[in-house]
């Protein structure tokens, strides 16, 4: 007589991850940068529930899509940028946002406001969804495309795969130096003439109030 076989246990199917959590792991495991979860007041549709920590790996000179374009010149091919609706990130070497004022003062654009940022130690940056095989430097995503909502962050320029990306950030050390890294001081430059254009142009917008 034949013994019965023992059960067999089938494995539950494994839970696929969620989109947060593969964004998560391309960015620690690709690129090793620290991310975190979204605040919890988040809106549900948000496209990604994960941030970038700026200040370790990388600072962001935050500026008006039209200023940043003007100082894609400037960048080296690898240069991460980054769009978030009317908003360019440029993504610059860690350590940027304590020389960003002293650049500003020394380039004689200290005194008057600017509308550009920057984000340092502490920081946080909306995660842009990884490139989906696009090629650094194509356009970016359309709002209306599928996958991408209104308002997102989406990548101009991708980081490459591995730890390199820090060699190709602006900084302040390129100014005379040798390296392959751009310059901070120019890209600082065209940005602060780029945002002052469009404050004067802004302005002379305006309509005349009368009394």
């Amino acid at each position: 007589m034949v013994g019965s076989l023992p059960p067999v246990t089938v494995p539950l199917p494994r839970r696929p991850l969620d989109e947060s959590d593969q964004v998560r792991r391309w960015y620690e495991n690709e690129l090793g940068w620290p991310v975190v979860p979204a605040n919890e007041g988040e809106p549900e549709n948000r496209r990604t529930a994960v941030r970038l920590r700026t200040g370790l790996r990388f600072d962001v000179l935050d500026v008006p899509a039209e200023a940043g374009r003007a100082a894609l010149r400037h960048l080296a091919a690898g240069s991460p940028v980054a769009v978030q609706g009317d908003r360019m990130r440029l993504l610059v070497a860690a350590g940027s946002a304590e020389e960003l004022p002293g650049v500003l003062r020394w380039l004689e654009w200290g005194a008057l406001a600017l509308d550009l940022a920057v984000l340092g130690e502490g920081g946080l940056m909306d995660a842009p969804l990884p490139p989906a095989g696009e090629p650094a430097g194509a356009r970016p995503p359309a709002p209306g495309r599928p996958g991408v909502l209104q308002g997102a962050a989406v990548w101009l320029r991708p980081p490459g795969p591995g730890c390199e990306v820090e060699a190709s950030l602006p900084t302040v050390s390129a100014l005379g130096g040798g390296g392959g890294a751009p310059d901070l001081v120019r890209v600082v430059d065209t940005v602060a003439t780029q945002c002052h254009r469009l404050r004067l142009v802004r302005a002379c917008a305006q309509p005349l109030a009368f009394s």
